[in-house]
């Protein structure tokens, strides 16, 4: 009896261990069931989703209802060269998710809910960081801040951008103006990828200092100045934006091309035929066409009695004629030769009730500020930027901290 009980016994040990092997098989074998495939890449030029799917003998049906469900969020026809993918599949080459990097700051993701695929629109999750940029000018401000990268020239534009109603870039600049920022740098896994706010700045050009401070209040961010002014004024500095010029006549390098005269009734800006004439500040299209020796010009009415006039136009804006109304900024013309010129340049005016001022000796009234209820907290983020920037030395050193410290 005590023989046969322990026979019972090892057959059931065995048994036991037995099925527990097969579980632990189970177990392992079950990841292996649910392995998911990745499928990654960048679109190549002239690809398309159709051809990745056709190279990876993907289900073109899927493709198509890819596309009807980001209808509304992205349309997957237009996919761009470098741009970054990933698809998900299990082991049975079903899609369980597919991304797509639409720009630097969103990734189109489209999931497959078992029911149907659904897609959202998601944000790139940057590491941010202070960044404290510093230099010096000796040939412009692109060149000062590095030619190198396409992230270093926009942050030269922005800086631009900036001060645009109060220093013109093509000519205002001086050897030995300096430059100073506090902007913020993003960062994917460790590396630097772009630049992203300017939170404050300094320009110093020609022996003036000009300073600015990114605060935000009612949902908009704008810039200020140290009494808590807006930059913004009625009037840019300038016709001849240099953003629009670095972009229209630099591929790889930029080169000052400016060069201005003063007559009695206005200003002349030599520039290449062709270069974008902007619009120094809102307003009505009084006058547009041909008018003896300035040629092709246009004049704008602004509020309050002043005008501006553009002459010697090679050719006018789009869709422009009397009446129209222009944005500040907006190209309403090109630098030509028409009428009494010996050459391409731009014939700058502005009137006030008719009679001509000089645009560079005017003081021109900012657009509102700060207000007062708030005047303490922009006091404490300005003495927080100023020892920032006074911290930096303008000789392009880079300083990275963790945003808020």
């Amino acid at each position: 009896m005590r023989k046969a009980l322990l026979t019972v016994l090892f057959v059931l040990v065995i048994f036991l261990t037995i099925r527990s092997n097969l579980n632990i098989k189970k177990e392992t074998e079950k990841p292996e069931q649910n392995a998911l495939i990745e499928i990654s890449g960048t679109i190549k030029k002239g690809e398309t989703l159709f051809d990745i799917f056709k190279k990876h003998n993907l289900d073109m049906g899927v493709l198509f209802k890819l596309k009807e469900a980001s209808a509304n969020v992205y349309k997957l026809g237009k996919v761009h060269p470098d741009h970054r993918y990933k698809m998900v599949l299990d082991n049975k080459e079903r899609i369980n998710s597919f991304d797509y990097w639409i720009d630097d700051d969103n990734i189109l993701n489209i999931t497959n809910t078992g029911s149907g695929f659904t897609a959202r629109k998601n944000p790139v999750e940057y590491e941010v960081k202070i960044l404290y940029l510093g230099g010096t000018i000796k040939e412009n401000l692109i060149s000062a801040m590095g030619e190198d990268g396409a992230e270093n020239i926009l942050l030269a534009l922005r800086l631009s951008d900036i001060f645009a109603w109060d220093i013109d870039f093509t000519t205002d600049i001086r050897e030995s103006d300096t430059y100073k920022l506090v902007v913020e740098g993003r960062y994917l896994n460790g590396d630097f990828k772009k630049y992203g706010e300017i939170l404050s700045a300094e320009f110093i050009n020609n022996g003036s200092a000009y300073k600015a401070y990114r605060f935000e209040y009612d949902g908009k961010a704008d810039y200020y100045d140290d009494e808590g002014n807006s930059l913004r004024s009625q009037f840019l500095k300038s016709p001849l934006s240099f953003r629009r010029i670095s972009s229209h006549f630099t591929k790889k390098r930029f080169h000052p091309i400016l060069k201005i005269y003063r007559p009695h009734h206005g200003i002349d800006y030599s520039a290449p035929s062709g270069t974008p004439v902007s619009a120094v500040g809102s307003g009505t299209i009084s006058f547009v066409g041909y008018k003896g020796g300035y040629g092709k010009l246009i004049i704008l009415r602004h509020p309050n009695g002043w005008k501006t006039c553009y002459g010697h136009l090679s050719r006018f804006g789009k869709n422009l004629k009397r009446g129209s109304k222009v944005q500040q900024g907006q190209v309403i013309g090109y630098v030509g030769s028409t009428g009494q010129s010996t050459g391409p340049h731009l014939h700058y005016e502005m009137r006030i009730n008719n009679k001509a001022v000089n645009p560079f000796s005017i003081k021109v009234p900012k657009r509102g500020g700060i207000p007062k209820k708030l005047m303490a907290e922009f006091r404490g983020f300005k003495s927080r930027m100023d020892e920032r920037l006074a911290s930096i030395m303008p000789t392009a050193v880079v300083i990275a901290k963790n945003k808020g410290e």
